[in-house]
């Protein structure tokens, strides 16, 4: 019997019991399907906060912090001067300073309405492009405002939303009162995360001439965070170098483990974010995968039934000459097209759903920070190895039933009632 004949056969065999074949496919179909869905949704995952960080991949930010060794002297305070003098390394392209008050105790508010957690931030007016933060409305303040320390400020869009309502450039040109001191609306920033959608960002004259002194800041010339951009993502490394080195030498510190300072790369951060979500996404769809095996424990079980039902005909078709390999070779063929079918009916299954996922999502995450862009991504090797998968258990759970087809003497099938 050729390969062809055997397959027809075996399609043949699938038709003439529908409805026991749909549900023995059902758990490759389940399986098959949750493989090729959660990989796409992996995979959107991380491209979704790559686009949202990798713009800002060759960041560095710089804090105080005590010392790891214990009995250290007191550590210093970054300062203004440790900002310029940042300034001229070779691979750092811009320096912005901060001086950030302290999360849900600030109050911003208007005549009518207040907002009680507002985090407020003296900074540069370089500050927007060096977070890669956008504006929905109106401007952010420019070189001449902050230095002239002008009384204007940025709203998040979670402060705007609650003190002017929904419509962002409602918000423009208003006043809104912080700690006392009036400052006047000129742009609302776009959603960028919890966190960061609650903050009113000012320039860092203005903050230190009205703001220092009634709960928010630092004191004199002393800054809470410095954000530096290396001239390119290749040189963060060599640009956190310099870093260390200038400001050794400007708080006196001999030993690493006497800084008063820490350093942090967004670019390290988003490769370690990467590396877990390679995990995720080979070990979350090898879960699902589980119901592959469950499949396979169906085929298995339906063709051992069907080599039960089909005794007599393997005893017929022995006594006419069909040797053991040629029956061996037709099981094997029709639990890999069952298989087949269902492997094929889940890799259908999976992409529908990820196209609906695709269609809902920017409904469902409009304004969730990182998962904003979020959408599945499709991609040809979690789909092939799913169906090879599915093919493979097919092929394994089908080697049994058929030896036990092939090993059936003709005159014990032929008995056989």
């Amino acid at each position: 019997m050729s390969l062809k004949e055997a397959f027809i056969i075996a399609l043949r065999a699938v038709r003439a019991h529908r409805l026991r074949s749909a549900l023995t496919m059902l758990g490759l179909i389940i399986g098959v399907s949750a493989v090729v869905l959660l990989s796409a949704c992996g995979l959107g995952v991380r491209n979704a906060v790559d686009a949202r960080i990798e713009p800002i991949s060759n960041n560095i930010t710089i804090v105080p912090k005590a010392a790891d060794v214990p009995g250290a002297p007191t550590a210093q305070p970054l300062t203004e001067a440790d900002v310029a003098a940042l300034q001229d390394a070779p691979d750092i392209a811009t320096v912005t300073p901060a001086v950030a008050g302290s999360t849900g105790t600030t109050t911003i508010q208007t005549g009518s309405a207040q907002f009680l957690s507002g985090n407020v931030i003296g900074t540069t007016d370089q500050w927007v492009i060096t977070n890669n933060r956008a504006l929905t409305a109106g401007s952010f303040f420019d070189e001449n405002q902050a230095s002239s320390a002008a009384k204007v400020v940025v709203l998040g869009p979670s402060v705007a939303r609650t003190l002017f309502g929904r419509d962002p450039a409602a918000a423009l040109d208003q006043t809104v009162q912080i700690n006392h001191v009036l400052l006047r609306v000129i742009g609302v920033m776009a959603s960028y995360g919890q966190q960061q959608d609650n903050t009113a960002v000012v320039p860092l004259g203005t903050t230190r001439r009205y703001l220092i002194g009634l709960g928010i800041g630092s004191t004199g010339d002393q800054v809470n965070q410095i954000t530096v951009q290396a001239t390119q993502q290749a040189r963060v490394p060599a640009a956190m170098a310099e870093i260390n080195r200038i400001l050794d030498a400007r708080h006196h510190i001999a030993d690493p483990q006497m800084r008063d300072f820490q350093i942090q790369s967004l670019g390290s951060r988003l490769a370690s974010f990467n590396q877990i979500v390679t995990i995720l996404v080979l070990f979350t769809p090898a879960v699902a995968g589980l119901s592959l095996v469950v499949g396979g424990i169906g085929v298995l079980n339906i063709m051992l039934v069907s080599v039960t039902e089909r005794t007599r005909e393997i005893g017929i078709r022995k006594a006419i000459g069909a040797t053991s390999r040629a029956i061996l070779k037709q099981f094997l063929l029709e639990s890999t097209v069952l298989a087949g079918f269902g492997g094929l009916l889940g890799v259908g299954v999976g992409i529908g759903l990820a196209f609906l996922v695709r269609a809902i999502a920017p409904a469902i995450t409009p304004a969730t920070g990182a998962l904003a862009d979020f959408t599945p991504v499709l991609s040809a090797p979690p789909v092939l190895v799913a169906f090879a998968i599915s093919l493979g258990i097919g092929l394994v759970a089908g080697s049994y039933p058929a030896y036990r087809a092939a090993r059936l003497r003709p005159i014990q099938a032929l008995r056989y009632e």
